[in-house]
């Protein structure tokens, strides 16, 4: 694969070189989809995620300026696709089913870096994340198993920097009870200290 920057790909992609996008897809199709499974917990509307936000890529190709590094804007369009599928899956509960015996990494190639292995163990920690509020979820997914820096998660769900804070820390409560941990457990790892002080959030 290309060592070319994303930025250049997508500098050539709109001079007309079409080959400069299937590269893009090509180095950010399984990172893309790791995080729509971790938020949406279900591989067949993880594809549909992943295949959503690159379509809504192409169209915003354009868009896009270096103000913010491509993965942080490519991120963002990720969990808006994911919470358009959350949207849509509230609307139509009766027709879930309860779950699915199928495995959601296989014939996906090799997988990118994902740490959830680190933060939870052996625990199924993909069933434990749905039992939590989606706006916990989503933080929690970029800062504990993408490993993402909070300044990065807030310019891409766009929230102030201690609201996701008190997110992730709220999220890290929530995902040890749905796990039947201790509290203790609960806030570790974490690259801060646990807010203990920060604004609440809006939706408390």
């Amino acid at each position: 694969m290309t060592d070319e920057r994303d930025e250049e790909l997508i500098r050539r992609y709109l001079l007309g070189e079409s080959e400069a996008f299937s590269t893009l897809v090509e180095r950010h199709q399984t990172r893309v989809f790791n995080v729509a499974l971790r938020i949406l917990g279900d591989p067949e509307e993880a594809r549909d995620a992943a295949q959503d936000t690159f379509l809504s890529l192409l169209r915003k190709l354009s868009q896009f300026r270096e103000q913010a590094a491509f993965t942080t804007w490519l991120h963002r369009i990720t969990v808006n696709a994911c919470y358009d599928i959350l949207r849509k899956r509230r609307r139509q509960p009766l027709l879930r089913l309860a779950g699915t015996d199928d495995d959601p990494m296989s014939d996906l190639g090799p997988p990118v870096p994902d740490h959830a292995a680190e933060t939870v163990g052996t625990l199924d920690v993909t069933a434990a994340l749905l039992e939590i509020p989606d706006e916990y979820r989503v933080v929690l997914v970029l800062a504990d198993i993408q490993d993402l820096p909070y300044e990065e998660i807030a310019r891409i769900v766009e929230v102030p920097i201690g609201t996701v804070k008190s997110r992730v820390h709220r999220g890290r409560l929530a995902l040890a009870r749905a796990m039947g941990l201790d509290r203790s457990d609960a806030v570790a790892p974490s690259r801060e200290p646990a807010v203990t002080s920060e604004p609440s959030d809006s939706e408390s």
